[in-house]
């Protein structure tokens, strides 16, 4: 199963309380959005990407423009409006992978992992969750909360979702994938979380060297 992604960069990320646009800001020597739409772009059950933008994010636009990736410009209405604005824009159809512009950590193979996790679920939307309490643990803020079967997780942002459903008002049956993996827990809300994720990067990079 292949699916098209959108990689969601229209936010003003005002909890940065920077200059620079969120999707831009350096990460280990490289912007944000460059580690997540390289790690979207060498998925094998990736089809196509977008990077969905907004009149906040005009420098991430030419960020894309020079690297040719496929941009998609939404009214700024909001995450869920925005994504329903872009689906509809681009014409598709079946299942979307989306995520956000601040996962410097997620790879290829994750995102993987995560599609072929949808194709067996039979629900119409995945969500990827982090257990709070592991977010805590590290000093990463927990700015995004949602609840599954009773427990509340913190949002990581990656998710898979019948694009014909979320037009619609119903609410919609849902799977999810509980992990602690890096690949989704370092997600970039605030300046101590960048910070903390660059470390923690550094480490496992470190460990991957050693063996």
């Amino acid at each position: 199963m292949k699916v098209p992604a959108l990689i969601m960069a229209g936010g003003k990320g005002k909890r940065m309380g920077l200059p620079v646009e969120k999707p831009l800001l350096p990460f280990l020597g490289k912007p944000l959005i460059d580690w997540v739409a390289e790690a979207v772009a060498s998925a094998k059950n990736v089809s196509e990407f977008y990077v969905v933008t907004s009149e906040n994010t005009p420098e991430t636009e030419k960020r894309c423009h020079s690297k040719g990736w496929k941009i998609l410009r939404t009214d700024a209405k909001g995450y869920h409006e925005d994504l329903k604005q872009a689906v509809r824009e681009a014409g598709l159809s079946g299942a979307v992978l989306t995520m956000p512009a601040d996962l410097p950590a997620v790879t290829g193979k994750f995102l993987d992992k995560v599609v072929s996790a949808f194709e067996v679920c039979g629900k119409d939307f995945l969500a990827v969750f982090v257990p709070i309490k592991t977010r805590e643990n590290l000093n990463l803020s927990v700015s995004s909360t949602d609840e599954y079967k009773g427990v509340w997780y913190a949002v990581s942002g990656v998710n898979i979702i019948n694009s014909v459903k979320i037009q619609e008002e119903e609410k919609i049956e849902t799977s999810a994938i509980i992990t602690d993996e890096s690949e989704v827990l370092l997600n970039i809300n605030t300046l101590k979380d960048l910070e903390i994720a660059e470390k923690i990067m550094k480490r496992l990079k470190k460990k991957k060297s050693e063996y």
